[in-house]
Order: C-alpha cells, then structure tokens, then sequence
C-alpha cells in the first residue's frame, strides 16, 4: 500500500490508514498538528464512492459503518444526518455506527449526540481497521471538502451519493431535515420573535457588520415582530442572546421557536428548514440551489461575486472590501421575504 506525502495525507479524498493499521481522520492530524507522512489511503474492501461510484445493498444489510461520517462543521453535519435518516426511512431495519473525528468541535459532536437515539453509536477515531466486520458494509466519507463532487452537487445529494444512493430515489420531503423534529428541545423565550443570525463560519460568507442595523429594521418592520440574535447590533428593536446560546441545544432551540429567520449561516439555514420555519438566506460564495434548493419555505439572496465562488474560508481584505460593496449596494427595499407561518 502506497504511503502519502503530509500535503496528500491531509488532503486526500478519504480517510487515511496509519502504519500501524489504524484508520485516521485527516482532519485530527491536522489539528493536533501530527506528521502526517507515512499513512495511506483506506484500502478497497472499504467502499468510496470518490474512488469508485457504486450502489449500496441496504436491503440486504443490517449494520451499516460510516467511517469518518459527515465532517466537521455543524451544517454539514446536519446534512449529512439527513441523508442517513432518509435511507433509514427506505430500510428502517438498518443500524448505523458512525466514526467521527474525535478533534471535532464540541458543539458539532453535541448534534450527533442528539442524534443518536436514531441510530446505532458512535465511535471515536482512530480504530483499528480490523475492527470493522468484514461482513458488514462498510464506507469512507471522510474528508468530503476534498472530494470533487462536495463542490458540484446539492450536499444533500453528495452525501446521498456518497452512501452508494442514488439522490433521484429519495423525495424532496426526505431532504429537508425533517429527523431535528424529533430531538427534544425547549423552547427559552415565551413571546413571539423573529431571529438574525449573521455571521457564517467565515468572514466571507458573513453578514458585513455595516448593514446588520439595515436588516434588523428591514425584518422588524416586515413581520411586527421584535428581532432576536447572535451578536451586537445597534438597533432599538434588537436584542442580542448570543450569551444565551451556550450550547447545541440552545441554538437549535432558538431557531425552532422563531417566527422568522434571516441569515448567512447555512448551518442556522438547515435548521429552520428542519422546524419548517421561514427563512431568507443571503449567499456570496455558493449558489443558492447547492444549499437550499428542497426548502420550500426558504428564500435567497445571492451576490453576483464570481471571483469568490466556490470560496470556503477567506478575510482577506480584498475580499471582505467586495462583499461589503455587494451589500452596502443592494436594495434593501427589495429583500425578499417568505410567506410567514
């Protein structure tokens, strides 16, 4: 088996193999800052869907592992849950261990946690590769930002895909996040509100701070309503319960009991569509219908920006000075709205 060199360990496809046998998250030896020279790739009696498309016989199997399943952000995540829980719906007999990178992000293993009692366990990685079953199917999504179809489908699909799925078999009601509906939440506040979530997991796909007051007063007016959010704005109608948000739960919760949301976190995106609340969403670096195209109760914004599309990550100046001008020029009396609920 071919060793990688550190950049093509980190940046593999899939998970990685150690030399002592191990399977590794990429994304754990990045963190922790380990030499990653000398790991492999996951050998083909794993199934990846990157190496090698293929249809995956869940009718006929009863645990399924998901190894290195589903990244490491909070709306990937979210995503990727939906997809498990819509082939859990078409074979509801299956049981799922996941592996997940045990680096995550408290706050992102805290939804799996909540999740949980849908499927079978998780496991933290490394494991060793002897200790999957080999006869239980077993399939590798990891790393998927460096998978090229992450960047070309509807995540949705790609993880669908990425699972041996075909996407076209699964309805666009299964697409929509439905399963957060059954984590049990409690709602904080008692008196109707709308809710402003502006900051993305990067600057560039973040609500500039300049025009946060615009749109707060822009959502008031729209739905009569007072206007809750993550982080300081400076508007009369606005109150900031960032400090009330602590946990997972906390922020699920805040979205599920708001009237209306507006946002640029794809993750606050993908829970509202879960609770079925109204949703305007703005995007700068990815086209609306890679995000949202099967939530009926969402409408977008999107910024003519080609020089940052397919961005992930950036604060470069440059690019922070362009999305400012993208807001600070668009018609604030034309923002769309959706029908409220």
């Amino acid at each position: 088996m071919t060793a990688l060199d550190e950049v093509h360990a980190l940046t593999h496809a899939g998970s990685l193999l150690s030399p002592g046998g191990e399977i590794v998250a990429p994304y754990d030896l990045e963190v922790t800052h380990a030499d990653a020279s000398g790991y492999a790739a996951l050998p083909a009696d794993i199934l990846n869907a990157g190496r090698e498309p293929f249809d995956a016989d869940y009718a006929r199997a009863s645990r399924v592992h998901l190894v290195n399943a589903f990244g490491v952000t909070l709306g990937d995540s979210i995503i990727g849950l939906s997809a498990l829980f819509a082939v859990k719906r078409l074979h509801p007999h299956l049981r799922f261990a996941i592996y997940r990178p045990a680096r995550a992000p408290r706050y992102v293993q805290r939804l799996y946690a909540l999740a949980a009692p849908g499927f079978a366990g998780i496991v933290d990685l490394p494991v060793p590769r002897a200790s999957l079953p080999v006869d239980e199917l077993r399939i590798d999504i990891g790393n998927q930002l460096f998978w090229p179809h992450f960047a070309s489908m509807p995540m949705i699909d790609f993880f669908l895909w990425a699972m041996g799925v075909a996407p076209e078999r699964i309805a666009a009601g299964d697409k929509c996040n439905r399963w957060l509906a059954d984590v049990p939440l409690t709602a904080i506040e008692r008196e109707p509100y709308a809710l402003f979530c502006p900051d993305a997991s990067t600057p560039v796909r973040s609500i500039p701070a300049s025009v946060r007051a615009r749109i707060v007063a822009r959502l008031a007016d729209e739905t009569g309503l007072p206007v809750l959010g993550f982080g300081a704005v400076d508007h009369p109608r606005y109150r900031d319960i960032a400090p009330l948000s602590v946990e997972t739960d906390d922020f699920l919760a805040w979205i599920r009991h708001a009237r209306y949301l507006v946002t640029a976190d794809t993750a606050a995106l993908h829970v509202a569509a879960g609770f079925d609340v109204p949703t305007t969403a703005f995007f700068t670096t990815i086209p609306a219908f890679m995000r949202a195209r099967d939530y009926a109760n969402c409408v977008a914004v999107e910024f003519a920006l080609p020089h940052l599309q397919g961005m992930h990550a950036s604060a470069r100046p440059a690019d922070l000075d362009a999305l400012e001008r993208a807001y600070r020029d668009y018609d604030w009396r034309a923002m769309p709205f959706a029908p409220l609920t």
